[in-house]
């Protein structure tokens, strides 16, 4: 029986993610909701969806100061975070925040300060880093020897409320750094080596967008290694749809590849859960005979076990309560946050000045 007096959260985003990261809390008797806050009327239909009757509020200071929360969970768009996050820890919480942490690396320098300063935890929403099948990718990766050559698109055929979604996301950032920054983490973590240099293209295909921004980029990246990674991600209703699944590493002694047969098909590429399903993953092994035919078949390993989005989202506010309560030590973590995002702007500045940019 827990005798833990429950921890009070405010939850300050009602979208996507607002409503899975509430939907946990909701169901974890370790938690208990104090309110929920967005600025239109989706705080109301997840307190419908949820069932319940939590506080409802427009104004985030408000909610700030009135539920006298001990942690707030930010899932609202990236040019809020900074200002969100500083006053959050200001107020004695602990805060957990969707990637990326902010939208400019002195934002998220600033809440790192402050993090430090009042001795609060900070876990940044990298659900990757929770999934067993992503986990078991880069260690299946980590044998293939370097150096490493990795592959990874998400692009998004989006339409309707998800277009709705896009368009705002795109009012701060792009999607190769919104995106983004979840694979070139997994790069990182893949070869374990310095990124040296990146270079990235964009396109603006939609009057929709400010002229300043992009709906289609791609970014390479080299690494002190010799290891090569590209990502590309694309949004909008004009994205094709017929490549937005590719997972796919490989090295001197074979390859890996996430190969999601039902998540990868077409229609999919607009479903929040086909974007982390993996299904199987493939192993290829390079040796060859001294007639260069292969010594061994490819492996299967299935992964149809794995955990869908709502899970996903469980995991990471299970891991939130443990570094709560177990105070975990959290710089590792936040350094890897802001490496993949400095990294990710510099993709940014190379699509707006066409040069390659050292890092």
């Amino acid at each position: 029986m827990n005798t833990l007096k429950p921890i009070k959260i405010l939850v300050v985003g009602c979208g996507n993610m607002g409503i899975s990261h509430a939907t946990a809390y909701h169901n974890f008797p370790e938690f208990e909701i104090c309110g929920l806050v967005s600025r239109g009327d989706s705080n109301q239909k997840l307190n419908d969806k949820l069932q319940a009757n939590y506080p409802l509020y427009a104004d985030f200071d408000e909610a700030l100061s009135n539920s006298k929360p001990d942690a707030v969970c930010i899932s609202t768009y990236p040019d809020t975070h900074e200002e969100f996050a500083v006053k959050s820890l200001e107020a004695g919480c602990d805060i957990f925040i969707e990637k990326p942490l902010a939208d400019t690396i002195l934002g998220c320098e600033r809440i790192i300060a402050k993090a430090k300063e009042t001795g609060k935890k900070v876990v940044v929403g990298y659900i990757l880093r929770h999934h067993p099948s992503w986990i078991r990718f880069i260690e299946e990766a980590e044998k293939l020897g370097k150096p490493l050559v990795m592959r990874m698109n998400l692009n998004q055929q989006s339409q309707g409320y998800m277009w709705d979604v896009h368009r705002n996301l795109m009012k701060s950032l792009s999607p190769i750094v919104d995106c983004g920054v979840h694979y070139i983490d997994v790069m990182c973590q893949m070869t374990r080596s310095k990124p040296v240099s990146v270079s990235a293209i964009g396109a603006r295909l939609t009057e929709d967008i400010s002229e300043d921004n992009y709906n289609y980029g791609q970014l390479q990246i080299r690494f002190e290694d010799g290891s090569v990674g590209w990502y590309e991600a694309g949004w909008g209703p004009m994205v094709s749809e017929t490549a937005f699944f590719v997972k796919d590493v490989f090295g001197p002694k074979g390859a890996v590849s996430i190969t999601a047969k039902d998540a990868g098909a077409s229609g999919q590429s607009d479903n929040v859960d086909a974007h982390t399903k993996t299904e199987s993953i493939r192993v290829h092994h390079a040796e060859i005979d001294a007639q260069n035919k292969f010594t061994r078949t490819d492996e299967w390993i299935d992964l149809k076990d794995e955990p869908g989005h709502q899970e996903l989202c469980n995991r990471e506010q299970a891991y939130f309560l443990k570094a709560i309560q177990e105070n975990i030590n959290l710089d590792d973590h936040l350094e890897d946050a802001v490496n993949s995002l400095k990294i990710a702007f510099a993709c940014d500045e190379s699509v707006k000045t066409g040069n390659t940019v050292k890092l």
